[in-house]
């Protein structure tokens, strides 16, 4: 039996996992901090607590995601795109393009019939279309990301979000809500236009279905709704029961068990 484990350090949430051939044992989804280090002890931690795994047993773990270099107990540090292409690949054999909606910054990801990493695009020069610039708005807006679902798919037609900077969008909406407009023709204009926004990243590698998306905006069905209409595809639904947001973790797991398989082999 092989043990490992993931620990994916994202700007604003950070995650540990921990597989046994295969198999996760235990998850944890946790807020960042300030200080990365201490952050990811403490979310492997829980996650070994929930797997009722002793620290001993794990033979190799990777560290991945924005603060992947502050992983003081990890093997090795692997790029999340990488992580995230491998990880949605285990659950989705027939992806063949991953749509990684961070914190900070989006990708698009290409992988072969294998899981191996052929390309990628990636936007961390504005939050405009990450789960930053969702949560920055809706703050002004005094709603929650839970409730951003439920007014996307309700009566009325979308807003026109025209700004492309994150800053502009934002006056754009206080705007809107000043004027009365209402919520759910602001939260449908919202999600076009984040959904505009990693369409063209996805064209700049190539859409190739089956495709998917990851991270904790995947979590949003409007989210999802809009990027289907701006990519005229169908995205790819992870099996039941697994968190998209974990999928990152699950790949530097995944991966934490090759390199050890590999280095046993010497």
């Amino acid at each position: 039996m092989t043990t490992t484990a993931g620990v994916d350090i994202g700007s604003t949430a950070s995650k540990a996992v921990v597989m046994r051939d295969g198999r996760v044992l235990g998850a944890i989804i946790g807020p960042s901090s300030t200080n990365p280090a201490k952050t990811a002890r403490g979310i492997f931690e829980q996650a070994l607590e929930e797997g009722e795994v002793a620290k001993a047993e794990v033979q190799y773990i990777v560290g991945t995601g924005y603060g992947r270099a502050h992983v003081p107990f990890a093997n090795e540090n692997i790029s999340e795109i990488s992580c995230h292409g491998r990880g949605a690949f285990h659950y989705l054999p027939s992806v063949r393009t991953i749509l990684d909606i961070g914190g900070q910054d989006t990708k698009a990801i290409c992988v072969d019939e294998k899981g191996g990493l052929l390309d990628f695009a990636m936007n961390d020069k504005c939050a405009a279309g990450t789960g930053r610039f969702l949560e920055a708005i809706i703050r002004n807006m005094e709603i929650s990301l839970d409730e951003m679902e439920k007014f996307h798919f309700q009566g009325g037609d979308p807003c026109i979000i025209s700004s492309m900077c994150s800053v502009f969008a934002e006056s754009e909406v206080i705007n809107l809500v000043n004027e009365g407009v209402e919520i759910s023709r602001i939260i449908k204009g919202l999600h076009i236009s984040l959904a505009g926004r990693i369409a063209t990243l996805a064209k700049r590698v190539g859409v190739i279905e089956d495709v998917a998306v990851t991270g904790g905006v995947a979590k949003n069905r409007g989210v999802i709704d809009a990027i289907e209409q701006k990519l005229g595809v169908k995205v790819k639904r992870f099996p039941e029961g697994v968190d998209p947001q974990l999928v990152g973790a699950v790949g530097a797991a995944i991966l934490a068990a090759d390199r050890f398989a590999a280095q046993s082999r010497k």
